[in-house]
């Protein structure tokens, strides 16, 4: 469910897209794209991420210890986990206050008007946020802070691909570009629009195989509203709302988690799945309000 609420835009930029090109070359992008989308992408991506978190264990290592009971291993992982979970933290709170004060989007909270009026002070605030992470996690662990700073590169060069995506979006909608380049620029698009979710699944659990299952029918799940769905998801307005709110609340689980304030498993799905249906029925009853008015 995370997966699919932070891959709604995604799932739109590709909708708009598809719609300028061939029908031959849209079936390609569905079948061929969901490989590069599930198994290179979100396949990869977590393998990775705890690999480069455990620098003691070899890239084989960390692949077997998916699916390895050997508890040096585990103990290796779990002993580099804090890195891991303050640099996904830092990412994802990043995120949130960039959405907040900088995004355009429908207002559905009181006070988000007000923030987004204040656009200037996004680069305070997460370098004052930034700072103090550093600052409490150099007391505890170094390589802690160093993966606070590499959240935070993480988060701005994902964002540089962003802005040039969105740059790009008309050229790709004007028709300027062959169907193949298309297909190819939105194959960038979708991995750097999947890191969101790929970090954020570090929140509700450790288990690189669980991730990997979740995220894999995630991203089955938005080609699906891809093909079918976009229209009907636009209507729901709010839902960026929530999966934004829900991401800062996931963020802030993984920075506590990351200083050894342990907190349930059960919490972050609870969350999400709290935050998200309360965005989701706030955009029904603005659907229905709209449409009595209409």
């Amino acid at each position: 469910m995370f997966e699919i609420i932070c891959s709604i835009d995604n799932a739109i930029i590709n909708a708009e897209v598809l719609g300028t090109m061939q029908q031959k070359y849209r079936r390609w992008f569905l079948l061929w794209g969901m490989f590069f989308a599930v198994f290179l992408v979100r396949g990869l991506l977590p393998l990775i991420l705890v690999w480069s978190a455990s620098p003691d264990l070899t890239l084989w290592e960390a692949f077997t210890a998916m699916f390895s009971d050997n508890p040096d291993v585990k103990e290796a992982i779990e002993t580099s986990s804090p890195i891991l979970l303050i640099g996904g933290g830092t990412f994802l709170i990043f995120l949130f206050f960039h959405w907040l004060f900088l995004e355009e989007k429908h207002f559905g909270l009181p006070g988000e008007q007000f923030f987004f009026s204040k656009g200037a002070w996004f680069y305070a605030v997460v370098s004052i946020l930034l700072m103090a992470v550093v600052w409490f996690a150099l007391e505890r662990n170094p390589m802690m802070a160093f993966g606070a700073v590499v959240g935070s590169t993480a988060f701005f060069i994902v964002h540089g691909f962003r802005q040039n995506a969105e740059l790009q979006e008309q050229k790709l909608m004007s028709g300027d570009m062959s169907d193949i380049s298309k297909i190819l620029y939105l194959e960038v698009i979708d991995a750097t629009f999947s890191i969101d979710g790929v970090l954020g699944a570090f929140a509700f659990t450790m288990s690189v195989p669980l991730i990997l299952v979740g995220n894999a029918l995630g991203a089955i799940a938005v080609r699906q509203i891809t093909v079918s769905n976009i229209d009907r998801i636009k209507q729901y307005r709010f839902l960026k709302n929530g999966a934004m709110y829900s991401i800062l609340l996931l963020g802030s689980i993984m920075l506590i988690d990351s200083f050894g304030f342990h907190i349930p498993e059960f919490v972050s799905p609870v969350i999400t799945f709290g935050v998200v249906g309360a965005f989701y029925f706030k955009s029904v009853r603005a659907s229905k309000k709209d449409a009595e008015t209409a």
